[in-house]
């Protein structure tokens, strides 16, 4: 009998210990610079932590080497004052076919190329393919000029932010004519260098890369998703993405599983449900995905500790 009891006890002691490592997600709203006023009504419920604010390279650089970080001086300034964190994603890519929103300097300018590149997208389900653009993140001089407004941001709001992340890793370009100078090889380390120095650049506040999936990549076979898992978990580098969709084949071919496996050697693992994200429908049930069946996914198999929430969201409308 007194077997049976350590036993039991031994199992409940061990529960307990399991349970204690499984991590909550905090929820944050996701949203875009200039809309912090009109969902503050949401970020002031007391189930949300904070919000992330995605900022385009153009607003933040409007001529070469003048910064205008008033936007942000301006929501960090709301948000402390409420008590909440915010979350910056610095936007060097766009989902729509006017969507320019780089300086004027890089476009004009024959030393950057033209600055940016045509991408196409294909954002959630029964939606039509779309167009937009990306900036040449492998043309080293484009990327030098990313880099100097990181190293603008650290200086002024390292620490003051809770964190900072790039864009997602996913760029769909025209196979057949991709841009000047772009080789799959190019992309990945450029976009591997302006991780390392946006890491190196904010000592305080969180670093955290999206990363989807890599062009010219499936199932890791170029090893780029491989490599930056495990830069990431070496260099206190947090990793997320733009999509959380249970058990979604791609995903589940590309990013998905690296999650799973370096859940617990990642510092920080913050993902998103975008307004694309809720168009995904759940292949059981044939209704679109619960806030709940999201949390556990994010939860279980990935490792979230953040969730950036659309404010379509319809959780959220329910109080």
């Amino acid at each position: 009998m007194a077997l049976k009891i350590s036993m039991a006890v031994a199992l409940t002691t061990l529960a307990v210990s399991l349970s204690s490592l499984a991590k909550t997600p905090e929820n944050f709203i996701y949203t875009s610079s200039g809309e912090l006023d009109a969902v503050f009504p949401l970020v002031a419920r007391s189930d949300i932590g904070g919000v992330q604010i995605v900022y385009n390279w153009r607003a933040l650089e409007p001529e070469k080497d003048r910064y205008d970080f008033s936007r942000i001086e301006r929501d960090l300034a709301r948000l402390k004052a409420a008590r909440k964190k915010l979350f910056i994603q610095i936007q060097d890519r766009f989902f729509e076919a006017d969507a320019r929103y780089v300086p004027d300097y890089l476009m004009h300018n024959k030393q950057y190329g033209g600055g940016i590149a045509p991408q196409f997208d294909n954002p959630g389900e029964g939606k039509p393919v779309g167009s937009g653009w990306v900036a040449r993140q492998w043309d080293p001089a484009v990327r030098q000029r990313y880099q100097a407004l990181l190293a603008a941001l650290a200086k002024r709001f390292d620490g003051e932010v809770y964190g900072v992340n790039l864009p997602e890793t996913a760029i769909d370009l025209d196979e057949k004519n991709p841009p000047a100078g772009f080789t799959c090889d190019s992309y990945f380390a450029g976009e591997m260098e302006n991780l390392a120095f946006a890491r190196k650049a904010f000592k305080k506040s969180h670093v955290v890369q999206y990363v989807n999936f890599w062009p010219c990549e499936w199932d890791n076979d170029h090893n780029y998703m491989g490599r930056l898992f495990t830069y990431a978990s070496a260099n206190n580098v947090g990793l997320g993405g733009p999509d959380i969709v249970p058990n979604r084949k791609a995903h589940m071919k590309n990013a998905y599983p690296f999650f799973h496996k370096n859940k617990q050697t990642l510092p920080l693992i913050a993902m998103a449900v975008q307004e694309p994200t809720l168009t995904y429908k759940n292949p059981e049930t044939g209704k679109p995905f619960t806030k709940a069946e999201f949390d556990r996914f994010a939860e279980n198999y990935l490792g979230a500790d953040i969730i950036f929430w659309s404010t379509s969201s319809p959780w959220l409308k329910a109080k």
